[in-house]
This record gives C-alpha cells, sequence and structure tokens, in this order.
C-alpha cells in the first residue's frame, strides 16, 4: 500500500512537469514564430496570475454550480460525527460540511489546504450507504485534502485553461495579427504551430485527466490506510455502480473534484475521463485489504 502512494505522488510530479514544460512550449513557439519574445514572457506571466486566480477562487465556485448547502452537527450528526472522527484521526482541522440535494450518489472535496477545506456529500449518497460505506468515501475525501490533490487538481484545471486560452490567442493572431513582412517564415513552421496550436487544448486535457485519475487512486489507498478497512470504500463503490453517480446539475469544470465520474455517460472517453474504472478501483482497494 504505501509502495502504491508513492509511485502515485511520483507520477503526479512527472505529469505536473509535463503540463509546465508544455506550456512553456507553447509561450516558446509563439515568441519564435513571430520573431518577438516578449509575447513569450507575457503569456507565462498571464499563465501565473490566471492560475492564481483559479487557485483562490475555484473552491467557492465549485460548491456554488453544485448547489451545495452548508450543515451544521444540529442538522445531521450522523454525517458530521464521521467526518469529525476522521479528521481527529488525521490530526487536520474538520472541514465545512455540505449536502447536496441530488439523488446521484457522490461526493467531493474542495479548497486549497486543510485549514480552507470542504467536503460534500449528495443526498443519495449519504441516504445508501451504511456507516462503514460512508466512512470509507469520507476517508476519501479527507485523503485528498491532506495529501493537497485538490491544490493539485485546481492548478491542473487552471493550466489546462491557460492552455485553452493561449491557443485561442495565438490561432487569432495566426490568422489576423500577422504582419505581411513576416511572409517570408518558412511555410512547414507556420503549418506546424497552427497544428501544434489546434492540438494543445486537447493534449492538455488529457494530462489533466491523468494527473486526476493518479490522484483518485492515491486517495483510495490513502483512505484505506485512515481507516484501515479498505472494503469500507469498496463496497461503497460498488454500490455507487450500481446506483449511479451522475449529478443532476453537469459541470464539466467541476467533474474532476468528484469521488465518482458525475458527468452522463457517453460525455467522455475512458481517454478523457478524470476518474479511474470503478471496477479497477475495487480490485485494487480489495488486494490492499489482503495486504493489512
Amino acid at each position: 500500500m504505501y509502495s502504491q502512494i508513492a509511485d502515485n505522488k511520483r507520477k503526479t510530479v512527472v505529469l505536473m512537469f509535463v503540463f509546465i514544460m508544455f506550456i512553456g512550449f507553447i509561450a516558446y513557439f509563439a515568441g519564435l514564430y513571430y520573431g518577438d519574445y516578449t509575447i513569450t514572457i507575457g503569456a507565462l506571466i498571464g499563465s501565473f496570475v490566471y492560475a492564481l486566480f483559479s487557485y483562490f477562487a475555484s473552491a467557492k465556485a465549485a460548491l456554488a454550480f453544485n448547489g451545495a448547502k452548508e450543515i451544521e452537527r444540529r442538522d445531521e450528526q450522523r454525517l458530521y460525527k464521521i467526518v469529525e472522527n476522521l479528521a481527529i484521526t488525521e490530526g487536520m482541522p474538520t472541514p465545512k460540511i455540505y449536502l447536496i440535494e441530488d439523488q446521484a450518489l457522490n461526493a467531493f472535496a474542495t479548497g486549497r489546504d486543510p485549514e480552507h477545506a470542504h467536503v460534500a456529500v449528495t443526498r443519495g449518497l449519504y441516504n445508501s450507504l451504511t456507516d462503514s460505506e460512508l466512512q470509507g468515501v469520507m476517508a476519501h475525501e479527507l485523503g485528498h485534502v491532506k495529501n493537497y490533490d485538490i491544490r493539485v487538481s485546481m492548478i491542473a484545471f487552471g493550466l489546462v485553461m491557460v492552455v485553452s486560452i493561449l491557443s485561442d490567442i495565438f490561432l487569432r493572431m495566426s490568422f489576423f495579427g500577422r504582419n505581411n513582412d513576416d511572409d517570408d517564415a518558412p511555410a512547414a513552421l507556420a503549418v506546424f504551430g497552427i497544428v501544434a496550436l489546434v492540438l494543445a487544448p486537447l493534449i492538455a486535457s488529457l494530462i489533466q485527466s491523468a494527473i486526476s485519475r493518479q490522484r483518485e487512486y492515491l486517495a483510495d489507498a490513502t483512505g484505506a490506510m485512515t481507516t484501515r478497512y479498505p472494503e469500507g470504500l469498496a463496497s461503497a463503490l460498488e454500490k455507487i455502480g450500481a446506483g449511479g453517480s451522475t449529478m443532476k446539475r453537469q459541470n464539466a469544470s467541476t467533474a474532476h473534484l468528484f469521488f465518482a465520474n458525475p458527468l452522463r455517460g457517453g460525455s467522455l472517453t475512458a481517454l478523457f475521463s478524470t476518474h479511474p474504472p470503478i471496477e479497477e478501483r475495487i480490485e485494487r482497494l480489495r488486494k490492499m485489504g489482503h495486504e493489512l
């Protein structure tokens, strides 16, 4: 189990490095193509500012987009006690707790660090799971908080948006903003640049999805270690697979935060899914259970 956690962390670092290098390549190519590297510097500074804004503003936006309502201990004592006890076990502050009035079986965590964390559970999930299953799901979500997965996810999503914005701007400049004096630029360079900019958002989404899948495996392992009962989480995943995790509010921008894929089937291929297959997650958890 410990080796799996270490392996997932290494893979995430590598993917984030590739992501940042990819943005650097886009900015560098723009400077090369237009013969002005101030474009490169401006693009990199703009990317940093946008990612920083996303980092601080996205948590509240995610809660609002999905209709999450904050609860107190007196509202849902069972849920509050489970989250509070897990937070004590992990040695972190109890996050703010939210309920989403949706019959889908799902949950998510958000917030940039343990001191600013929020966890949200759908009514369907809360009513369907036993205490040990709900504890497994909440331990998974607190695992995201503990491992700073949400920070990684927010940065990755911000970088995807940066790539999309930069690609769109540079493509428009290619068609409308280029001076006639630059017509002697190699045609191959121009073709390569346009193809690269068209494909850039696609590649960025693939990288972000890969990062998200690794963080889900890591949170599963962390949650199983917290409860010392992987079967609780595995059983919850089986119920989610049978009962459905598709939310009424379809929001692709926050899909990567959820415990299970909240989008309708067919809206994303397996290649672009931000979540690993449920069957594979269950298999890994039960393997962990044999190792404990």
